[in-house]
């Protein structure tokens, strides 16, 4: 054995022991990283601190709750997404891990600028931070060259973009930047050279001008979104080079000239969009190839100028799920196998220009959901079956040329109990409308308008409990109105002109909430019934010679008739009038008094209970005292308002919720005695809700001070405003001048009442259900609140949601009319319409804007005509205050989009308003800072 070879193993002996010295000394160790992790627990804790119980010594780091640890022991990844986190983001602490490859922590609500420290957390192979409320600009990343997933959509970064730094990160294969008010850009060229890319999300970003041939290398590419930006020109012929694709996204652009051939290639291809919400360019004929798109589920191709006709391949090898291509130039027919595989849920044909008849296999499509054919040139009669698919909750055969009897085709309706809207206005549909109707419990909207109908009106109309809007105006309809219209008490529309309808006008319809009524050309007769006899109704009886009122301008008065041999006939109706009110009072007398023995006299106070939510200075008889008919205030959907005046002069409001038995009349709909009755354990879903809404705190929400409730009755007490109501003051005699600053001022707060009901609260989100401007109230300086939260949901719970509508006619957000689903963005868009209310000082629905137009439809086509914009603005508004009006209007037309992932968020509502602040109000405030 040599020397060296037996100088070995001692020298390893000795430089062994060094080396893990070594480490030891100059190696990072957990204990480095305990700090770090601990000033991020110090920044976000407050915000979700059961999440970082386990963030504390004697536990290692590894063992911290979304701390994941590699294998030489240091921290490797913080996974803290989607946990209600809010706070600033100490990226000096969190940079300084040094093994750090993945930082996840979207989905939360973290606010503030990211610092340039950044760029330090050099080893990040992973950086997810979208979905949440940072402001300012992305710092540079080009040191993060390690990326190969960046994601930050939806987090309200601003400014320029660092384009230039996407050139270091060539590992890059997930690219999410889209959703954030960047400074406008040309299409960054550098993404197109990011060629390992599977993912490129960039929609909504501020993205302007061509889409570069360059676009066609990125062949990994499998989803590509570009929508919702200001690209212009046409689409690039070597898109179709990517295969990969399964989806594709280019809508709400200016792009223009035909679709490319060779979509044919992309045989992953499972959605495609191109549309514009307002306006696109796109023309030219769909490509005959769409037809050979084998894994095509869903085609939106809608508002452009298309021409021709659709492939009539279409759709027949897979199955289409959803195809929309409304508002073009289609012509032709409809292709006849878009449903082979019954997959079929959304068919959107409407505004164009196809003809012929809709082809029998539809009629045993089980899936469909919507079926919107309107505005074309169809004809025909409509196949038989499609009236029993038993999931479609809506049907729009409008204004096209479809002919035949609805009976007895029609009697099928009764299977079809998803059903919610029939839309079959202007066309030539002709015999009587069926008794069946009355079991479509769901049915909210019916409109069969400017048909050839006739036979009388089905009394079972009164059984479709949900319904919201009846339009049979211009048909040939006889007979009575039926008094049973009048338990229709979700009824916000009724239209019947330009009928025969005869006799008198139901005493019954007396009771409905009406935001509209149309009787006008008939030939009904009498007296029209006090409560209808309104200035909202003056013109509602034109062309009736044979009605009067005492209180209308538009209709003859009421003559007493003279002459003795009339005397002995008044006389004796006069006295018969007289017993029937006798005899009524001491029905309800008697009612009355079993009422209170069988409750034990529940006016007593003894009988109530009362939960305090705040620190009283009244008690439980005072306002029991004052829950009387001089007192009363208001009706609205979820009970009686009466105004209590304290002995201290103190004003409150309460709202009267009353329990009825099952025996009313609603028979076939669950009561709200059933809806509200306490179960055995003595809770109720009512008192978990109240007390949720108890718990809100916020300057801009109703104060609810507490509740008083016994067997058959709840009292919710709030705090009183003198000025009423929103609505009030916009559309009703109590209405005063209000200039564009106060506006803007209710506006914002109750922006921000919203706001904090959706996402302030540390509780669950209170979804509204029933925003609307009669629901903001106005206290003596006009600052508002948000009231009747969440009682919708008190008012229908355990009920079908289609039993009972969610919302008011005007407001309510246009997918509540094929799902059931009511979140966040349904009160967004609600809002949406309450801004144009203050901006154009109009109602939602008003005969100004057309046939079966609203508010929004209306302002949408006023905005796209640059000279009648200004038109829109209330004209109490000073003109110099009009632009600033204008730019809150931009905001409500985002809100009420119609896709509701398009809308934005109540967070991001209230920032784009805050920063459309009037000119004059920055003026003052700068002012009241100077004084200060």
């Amino acid at each position: 054995m040599s020397f060296r070879q037996r100088l070995r193993p001692t020298t390893t002996t000795i430089l062994l022991p060094l080396l893990f010295l070594f480490i030891a000394l100059f190696s990072p160790s957990t204990s480095d990283e305990l700090q770090p992790l601990l000033n991020l627990k110090q920044y976000l804790e407050n915000s979700n601190p059961s999440l970082f119980t386990s963030w504390a010594p004697p536990n290692g780091v590894c063992n911290f709750s979304g701390i994941v640890c590699g294998s030489d022991g240091l921290v490797s990844q913080i996974n803290l997404s989607q946990q209600n986190l809010s706070g600033f983001l100490p990226l000096h602490a969190i940079c300084s891990l040094p093994s750090l490859k993945k930082l996840s922590l979207g989905s939360n609500g973290l606010y503030g600028s990211l610092t340039d420290d950044l760029k330090n957390c050099t080893s990040l192979e992973q950086l997810d931070l979208g979905k949440n409320s940072f402001t300012g600009k992305v710092p540079d990343l080009s040191a993060l060259t390690k990326l190969t997933l960046l994601s930050l959509n939806g987090s309200r970064f601003s400014g320029k973009f660092p384009w230039k730094s996407l050139e270091n990160l060539t590992r890059l294969t997930f690219l999410s930047l889209g959703d954030n008010p960047f400074d406008q850009t040309s299409f960054p060229e550098e993404t197109v050279r990011l060629d390992k890319l599977y993912w490129l999300y960039l929609s909504n970003c501020s993205i302007a001008g061509k889409i570069p041939d360059g676009i066609g290398n990125l062949t990994l590419l499998e989803n590509l979104e570009l929508s919702d930006n200001q690209l212009s020109g046409e689409i690039p012929q070597r898109i179709s080079n990517l295969r990969k694709l399964w989806q594709l996204e280019l809508y709400r652009n200016f792009l223009t000239g035909k679709i490319p051939v060779g979509f044919a290639n992309l045989t992953s291809l499972v959605n495609f969009d191109s549309l514009h919400l307002f306006e696109n360019r796109l023309e030219g004929e769909v490509p005959a190839e769409f037809g050979e798109l084998k894994n095509l589920s869903e085609l939106s191709l809608y508002r452009n100028k298309l021409t021709g006709a659709l492939p009539q391949k279409l759709g027949s090898w897979a199955g289409l799920a959803y195809i929309d291509v409304s508002e073009n130039y289609l012509t032709g027919a409809i292709p006849p196998g878009m449903c082979n595989n019954g997959k079929m849920i959304d068919f959107l044909l409407l505004q164009n220009n196809f003809t012929g008849g809709i082809p029998d296999s539809y009629a045993n499509c089980k899936s469909l959901v919507r079926i919107r054919v309107s505005k074309n040139s169809l004809s025909g009669s409509i196949p038989a079956g499609l009236w029993s698919l038993p999931n479609v909750v809506v049907i729009d055969l409008s204004m096209n040329q479809f002919e035949g009897p609805l009976a007895p085709e029609i009697d099928a309706l009764s299977e079809a109990t998803s059903l919610i809207t029939i839309q079959m206005s202007v066309n030539q549909f002709s015999g009587k409308i069926p008794e069946t109707i009355g079991s479509l419990k769901k049915l909210s909207s019916l409109d069969l308008d400017q048909n050839m109908l006739s036979g009388t009106m089905p009394e079972s109309l009164g059984s479709c409990f949900g319904i919201s809007e009846i339009n049979l105006a211009h048909n040939y309809i006889s007979g009575e109105i039926p008094s049973s219209l009048g338990s229709l008490h979700n009824l916000n529309s009724l239209n019947l002109s330009g009928n025969r309808l005869s006799n008198e006008i139901p005493a019954t319809l007396s009771s409905l909430k009406l935001s509209l009524l149309d009787l006008t050309n008939n030939q009904l007769i009498g007296r029209i019934p006090e409560a209808l006899s309104i200035q909202a109704f003056n013109e509602s009886f034109d062309g009736n010679p044979g009605l009067c009122s005492q209180n209308m301008e538009n209709v003859r008065s009421c003559p007493f008739k003279s002459g003795t041999s009339s005397r002995p006939r008044i006389f004796l109706s006069s006295f018969i009038a007289s017993v029937l009110v006798v005899l009524v009072l001491l029905c309800l007398f008697l009612l009355l008094k079993l009422r209170r023995s069988n409750l034990d006299h529940p006016l007593k106070s003894n009988s109530w209970t009362m939960k305090p939510y705040h620190v009283l200075s009244f008690t439980e008889k005072e306002i029991l005292d004052s829950v009387k008919a001089e007192n009363l205030i208001g009706k609205g959907g979820s009970g009686n308002v009466y105004k209590v005046v304290l002995s201290d002069g103190k004003e409150l409001a309460v709202k009267h919720i009353w329990t009825t038995s099952d025996s009313g009349d609603r028979k076939s709909c669950r009561s709200s005695a059933s809806i509200l009755k306490k179960s055995k354990s003595g809770s109720s879903e009512y008192d978990s809700e109240v007390a949720t809404l108890s718990s809100l705190r916020h300057v801009n929400v109703v104060k609810l001070y507490c509740s008083i409730s016994s067997e058959d009755s709840n009292l919710l007490v709030y705090e009183y405003f003198p000025n009423g109501s929103l609505y009030d003051q916009l559309h009703t005699s109590k209405k005063m001048k209000m200039g564009w600053e106060v506006r803007y001022e209710i506006a914002v707060g109750a922006a921000r009442g919203l706001e904090y009901l959706h996402h302030g609260s540390s509780h669950r989100p209170v979804i509204h259900r029933d925003v609307k401007s009669s629901n903001i109230l106005l206290d003596g300086d006009w600052k508002p609140r948000i009231a009747d939260f969440g009682l919708a949901k008190i008012m229908q719970a355990g009920v079908d949601c289609t039993q009972v509508i969610a919302g008011t006619l005007g407001y309510i957000a246009p997918e509540y009319a094929y799902t059931c689903k009511i979140n966040e963005k349904s009160d967004v868009y609600s809002f949406g319409v309450v801004l144009m209310e203050l901006v154009t000082g109009k109602k939602p629905v008003e005969a100004v804007f057309g046939e079966n137009n609203d508010i929004v439809s209306w302002v949408y086509s006023k905005m796209q005509c640059d000279d009648s914009v200004l038109e829109l603005v209330d004209t109490s508004i000073s003109d110099d205050l009009k632009e600033d009006a204008i730019n809150v209007l931009s905001i409500a037309v985002r809100c009420t989009a119609k896709m509701p992932v398009l809308r934005p968020s109540m967070r991001m509502v209230v920032q784009m308003l805050e920063e459309a602040e009037p000119y004059k109000l920055t003026c003052i405030s700068t002012a009241k800072e100077v004084e200060k």
